[in-house]
């Protein structure tokens, strides 16, 4: 019994989900309702109010749900230096968003929310500058800027793959960003040097 009510929570959370994901492709959070949502996704308004409070309670925990599985991703893949042991972290990465297309679109689109980008920035900074200070001891002031540059860049192209519901897969997204951040990261010291095949 319990795993079936498992299942049906998931269900109705997940149709939560995707009727928020389509309703903030047209308007901002503060300007959808419960009722409009639970009538886009044909359930009754108690049952929303068995998982969450309102529309923002909602929103907090969808998007601690997937800040908690970025960060266990971290827990998965230790800090370690630049090298062919990042590209399973980043192309986990991917496959979270994949997994979570819909509301990810939409949290990173016009209607979505900044400080949930700003927190997963806070999150991959924390991961990667570690990383970078153990490959690039003594060079951190050049390499923050570096850094920007690439982690600007990553969510330019994680927000096209997004929005324009591309037909590339997590895989090849891993690997574009891969490549893209090793040759960005040899442009800053040409003696860098790592394969990834």
């Amino acid at each position: 019994m319990p795993k079936t009510m498992d299942r049906r929570i998931r269900k109705t959370r997940a149709q939560l989900r995707q009727g928020l994901a389509e309703l903030l492709k047209e308007k901002s959070l503060k300007e959808i309702t419960i009722k409009e949502l639970v009538e886009k996704v044909d359930i009754n308004r108690s049952t929303f109010y068995l998982h969450y409070t309102d529309i923002y309670d909602m929103m907090e925990k969808i998007e601690n749900e997937l800040t908690g599985e970025i960060e266990d991703l971290i827990h998965t893949h230790p800090v370690s230096p630049f090298n062919e042991d990042s590209f399973p972290f980043i192309e986990d990465i991917f496959s979270i968003l994949a997994e979570n297309r819909d509301i990810c679109a939409a949290l990173l689109g016009p209607n979505g929310d900044i400080s949930f980008l700003h927190r997963i920035e806070n999150i991959l900074s924390e991961h990667s500058l570690n990383a970078l200070k153990e490959t690039f001891p003594g060079k951190m002031d050049d390499l923050t800027y570096y850094y920007a540059f690439c982690l600007s860049g990553c969510i330019g192209l994680v927000k096209t793959w997004l929005s324009e519901e591309s037909s590339a897969s997590p895989q090849h997204m891993a690997e574009l960003t891969f490549k893209l951040i090793m040759n960005t990261l040899r442009g800053f010291y040409p003696d860098f040097s790592v394969r990834h095949s």
